[in-house]
């Protein structure tokens, strides 16, 4: 069968399990639709945290951004794995003791204000919608590609499944397809990188095969990180190892980066709310573990699917005529994220370092003399004649590598798995914020159950056709929009959750002042640098890395205007104190 059939069967398969999922845990209370009932037990939520966690971003575009820039893209693989490390351990069970639906009501009821409730709100809505972005994105490049259809249509198609699912079952319903959707993507990662790995270097565990030696071809013998840092070198790029040197990103922007991812990851709202739908504290910690197992498998395996997509597809694309390229290069060739400009007119594919044309890729709509589709964009005056889109890596992987079909479209099953379960968590936030945090908290106290999850579902709605329209005109690669909601997540919630819970000297003053100027130095910085052309003017910082600042500048804020303000009443530092005992909490509580 064609790789269209097997990508028709397994995801049609894949998407009726999750309906049938949603269907069977469709809720009529509040509680089920914003906390699953607080009743999943840790090894569910472990799954469901893993599959939350690893977006888009993490299944589709960190190994491409690995396999491109090498060194420089470990700083996504280490910054979201300590971050989760940092909220497991530092947030995690203080926050469930704490026991409300959303963080913006940990907010508000800990810093007790209707003022901060709302910053925090209109900060999480800010960081979900930014991040869900990167999802839709994802799932208009797997659909564009697998299904053989256009992007408009694949992201029309995502954003039916993700409205039925959440809207049916809200946390209950996203819960469990979280489940089988970790099932699903962990599979579809690791089985072609096993594959793979087994055929370039003999060994079946790609963690050791990344390590070990080639064991066919014109580099058979040598280490595969020996060989790509050679052919790095050959194609005018820097070694695949190297860190820092010309044309890199500096010591204190990989450093800054890294930082924003860490503590991003700990304020990312959709995260933090998964451990409200334990019954307990030690449930919430059990499950914290399990979900960094699980996390570990694919974010040790990237690194090696990385430099296998790199040596393969330098191997079997440069110096080869474009009418001898491979089929995997023609069927992408058609969703127009590959392209080909023959700059020398030798018709020979040649790859090196640097942009083959000025600006972002369109095409002219007619065919060149070798039949390849002609670029519009002006070329540029080096060498490179080749565009890869960063995204497809991952998934183009397997055909390049020659596995059978079916191969091929479990990985599709896989990365739409990972967008759906990102999204949809993200969509519950965003719904929650908005039915629970303002229309419930701050304007109609009496609204009664079946209000506000009328209101919740019609918020899901709203929230799925924004994201559907970022899914349509995506503003840039998966993990680089992600890394900006990371940032603007490091920048607003982060200081306050901490000082939060481990200070009862931090007030509503200074936490409201806190938020306002981290986020809104590290919006500026973003606007100023990815849309008004400004260069990043702090010490080279990338805006991908503002966002460390940005929660630095939150700190001193919030512990400068809380110093100069009256302390906190004592029954919020008495609830300070109590918190910090990681024990004895109860079921989430609406009030």
């Amino acid at each position: 069968m064609s790789i269209l059939t097997w990508t028709y069967i397994i995801v049609g398969l894949t998407f009726g399990l999750y309906m049938y999922i949603a269907w069977a845990s469709r809720v009529k209370d509040t509680k089920g639709f914003y906390v699953a009932g607080g009743g999943v037990p840790p090894l569910a939520n472990g799954m469901a945290t893993g599959a939350d966690w690893m977006s888009a971003a993490s299944f589709i575009s960190m190994a491409g951004i690995i396999s491109f820039s090498g060194f420089e893209g470990s700083v996504y693989l280490m910054g979201w794995t300590g971050g989760y490390v940092l909220l497991a351990l530092l947030l995690a069970p203080y926050l469930r003791k704490f026991g409300k639906f959303t963080v913006p009501d940990f907010v508000g009821d800990r810093y007790y204000s209707t003022t901060a409730r709302v910053v925090a709100l209109v900060c999480a809505i800010f960081v979900s919608l930014t991040y869900v972005a990167g999802q839709m994105r994802g799932v208009g490049i797997v659909f564009s590609r697998f299904l053989e259809v256009d992007v408009t249509t694949g992201v029309v198609i995502g954003m039916c499944i993700v409205f039925l699912y959440a809207g049916l079952g809200g946390m209950k319903g996203i819960t469990w397809t979280q489940v089988a959707q970790y099932v699903v993507l962990i599979i579809a990662f690791t089985i072609p990188a096993v594959a793979i790995s087994m055929k370039i270097t003999g060994n079946p565990i790609p963690q050791l095969g990344f390590g070990g030696t080639i064991t066919e071809g014109t580099h058979a013998g040598r280490f595969l990180l020996e060989t790509l840092d050679a052919i790095n070198k050959d194609l005018g790029f820097a070694a695949y190892t190297s860190a820092y040197g010309p044309g890199q990103k500096s010591m204190i922007d990989v450093l800054c980066i890294t930082l924003a991812l860490m503590v991003g990851t700990a304020g990312l709202p959709h995260v933090i709310v998964r451990f409200y739908t334990v019954p307990t504290v030690r449930a919430a910690r059990l499950s914290a573990g399990y979900a960094l197992l699980f996390i570990a498998i694919l974010y040790t395996t990237a690194p090696a699917v990385a430099g296998f997509a790199r040596y393969n597809m330098v191997d079997t694309l440069n110096d080869k005529p474009y009418a001898e390229a491979p089929q995997w290069f023609k069927d992408w060739e058609k969703t127009g994220l590959v392209a080909w400009v023959d700059k020398n007119g030798d018709g020979i594919i040649q790859y090196r370092a640097g942009d083959p044309f000025k600006g972002r890729l369109s095409f002219t709509g007619e065919t060149g003399p070798h039949g390849q589709p002609l670029v519009a964009n002006a070329p540029t005056d080096n060498e490179n004649e080749l565009y890869v889109d960063r995204d497809i890596m991952v998934l183009a992987n397997p055909q390049i590598a020659n596995l059978p079909a079916w191969v091929v479209a479990l990985v599709a099953a896989g990365g739409l798995a990972a967008a759906l379960s990102t999204a949809s968590g993200l969509l519950l936030v965003v719904a929650s914020s908005i039915s629970h945090d303002l229309y419930y908290r701050v304007i109609n106290r009496k609204a009664t159950e079946k209000q506000r999850l009328r209101i919740g579902r019609i918020m899901i709605g709203l929230a799925v056709l924004v994201a559907g329209y970022f899914g349509i005109n995506p503003p840039g690669f998966v993990a680089q929009v992600v890394a900006l909601a990371f940032g603007l997540a490091a920048s607003s919630f982060f200081p306050i959750l901490v000082l939060g819970i481990f200070s009862n000297r931090v007030n509503r003053e200074g936490a409201i002042a806190g938020m306002i100027a981290g986020i809104g130095f590290t919006m500026l910085y973003i606007v100023q640098t990815k849309f008004m052309g400004v260069s990043p003017w702090f010490f080279g910082i990338s805006p991908e890395g503002i966002g460390a600042v940005g929660m630095c500048l939150n700190f001193v804020v919030t512990w400068a205007v809380s110093a100069m303000t009256p302390p906190p009443p004592q029954e919020i530092r008495d609830l300070v104190e109590s918190v910090r005992i990681p024990k004895g909490a109860g079921a989430a509580v609406d009030h």
